[in-house]
This record gives structure tokens, sequence and C-alpha cells, in this order.
């Protein structure tokens, strides 16, 4: 099957974007990377009047680290990402994720801003913004606006942009010296959607994880910010704590079912995840020793 006709416009600049997605509203469609809205039209589950392709406004490149904020164009690619010393310095928790993104002919063609404004819930990187307590900028023709990553998705391919807004960049804090990353999916093969997923940020104090920020993705309509077990884990963890924790965090997740898996056993595999990450932060493998698959 092939897309339905459609008009192009190539957009020179990111005030010329903006104009066009003015114009057209709600019939027009961003392209940037295309590996999620090509396979969407031809499938025909979108039909736009117009694409507007942005993929050559240059000032939508590249990673810039100024202060303690790390700021990304939303034409940067996913290898790029992969392959950035500056974010393998200051967010290794992306560099990490970023290898479970599909597979090398998409990360050579998908940008992080494509991703995003896509908003799969069972996709990596909005999970990544979320548990690195990023900020989404957005332009539009009132001018920017700043999005923190947790009110940036609202549903399922759903997400706070206006039809004639465009996603322009992501700034997230560095690193701490003491902060640690957690990254972990259990997809069916490597590259394939996850079934549940878990990206996680913390500072590590001695026995005590603070700021910690537990991301799960394919377990909702968006990306879920753990509070109840993050709020429980917020001591210094014992096997029993961490076994209230995953209680708590069972009775916060209100997952879907689908052809991969069961409610029951997306939960189960996000409790799972739960004990490996608290396991891995605080290097404390016994940890794990309850878990089961």
């Amino acid at each position: 099957m092939k897309a339905s006709a459609f008009s192009y416009a190539r957009a020179t600049s990111v005030v010329n974007a903006i104009e066009l997605l003015v114009t057209h509203g709600d019939g027009a469609k961003v392209l940037s990377g295309g590996q999620s809205l090509m396979p969407a039209m031809n499938l025909r589950l979108i039909s736009p009047e117009l694409i507007v392709d942005i993929c050559d406004i240059e000032e939508l490149r590249g990673i810039a680290v100024t202060g303690d904020v790390v700021r990304i164009g939303a034409l940067t690619r996913h290898v790029d990402l992969l392959n950035s010393p500056e974010i393998a310095a200051h967010l290794p928790l992306l560099t990490e994720a970023i290898a479970h993104v599909a597979h090398p002919a998409i990360r050579n063609r998908g940008t992080i801003g494509g991703s995003l404004a896509h908003a799969d819930p069972a996709a990596e990187l909005p999970a990544c913004m979320v548990a690195l307590n990023a900020t989404i900028i957005v332009r539009g023709p009132t001018g920017e606006r700043r999005v923190p990553a947790q009110d940036f998705f609202t549903g399922i391919y759903e997400t706070a942009l206006s039809a004639d807004e465009l996603l322009v960049a992501v700034e997230s804090p560095i690193a701490q010296n003491n902060s640690a990353h957690f990254f972990c999916e259990f997809a069916r093969r490597h590259g394939d959607y996850g079934i549940v997923g878990l990206a996680a940020q913390a500072v590590v104090e001695g026995e005590l994880l603070t700021d910690l920020r537990l991301a799960f993705f394919a377990v909702g309509d968006r990306p879920v910010l753990a509070g109840a077990a993050t709020k429980l884990l917020n001591v210094a963890v014992t096997s029993a704590v961490l076994s209230e924790a995953s209680k708590a965090l069972g009775e916060e997740l209100d997952p879907q079912e689908d052809q991969q898996a069961s409610v029951s056993m997306r939960r189960h595999l996000a409790k799972v995840l739960l004990a490996r990450c608290v396991a891995a932060l605080l290097d404390r493998p016994e940890l794990r020793s309850g878990e089961s698959l």
C-alpha cells in the first residue's frame, strides 16, 4: 500500500515552517527523519494534505553544552546521539538507550525531535526525557514555549504540541558527578518495540537514592513516572523496602493488554525491572535475588 496523494513544501527556516503550519493547520505534518511518518502514511493510518520538510533547517541540528545544560537540536539524528562524546559524558542514560532504538538503518535517519513528537508510548526516548527531567522547546506563531517532558506527552501519539507549533530542541540538566543511571527493556528481539522498559536516573549518596526518577514505558498511554514506588525508596533500601515499593508500583501502573503481553505480565516485568534498577544503582546485586521471569 502507498500513501494517498499529498502536497510537499521544503521549509527554508523555522519561521517558514511555522508559517506553513499556521496556514494548513491539522492538514499538515512535519517531516524530519520520516521513520515513523512514512510507514504511517503508506499504511494510510494518516493522510496529511501537506508534508512540511524541515530537513534543511541547520539551526535545528547539533548538540551543545552550556553550563549545566545540554541542548539537543530537534533534527539531531539517533546515530549522532549514539556517537556523541558530549552525550556520553553528560547524559550517559541517553547513550545507552539509543542503542536499543530499532536498527542501524532507522537510527541513521531518525531524529530525536521526530521520536518525541511522534510520542509512541513504547518508544525509548520519551521515557528517557522524563527520567532526565528534560525540557521540550517548541516554537509557534506567538513565540517559544518550554514544556517539562513529563507534561509534554499527553496520550498515545499525542503531545502538548499545537498544530501550528514546531518542536525545535530538547534541554536536559547534565548528570551530576555522583549520579547513576539505569536502562533496560524486555523485547522479543533486540530492536523490536519494548514489551516493558525502564529508564531511570538518580543521585547516589552512600546507601541512599535521591532525586530518583523512574520512567517506565510500554505500560500506559505515555511514559509513566513512578511516584509511589519512588517515595518508598527514599530510605536505606532493604529487601523489605524493595518489596513494598514493588507492590506500590504494581498498584500504580495501569498497562494495556495486546498481542505481546497481558496486563499481569507487564506488571510483573515492570517489578522485575524495578528490582534490577535499584540493585544496579546501589551496586547491590543481592537485591535481585527475589526476581523471577
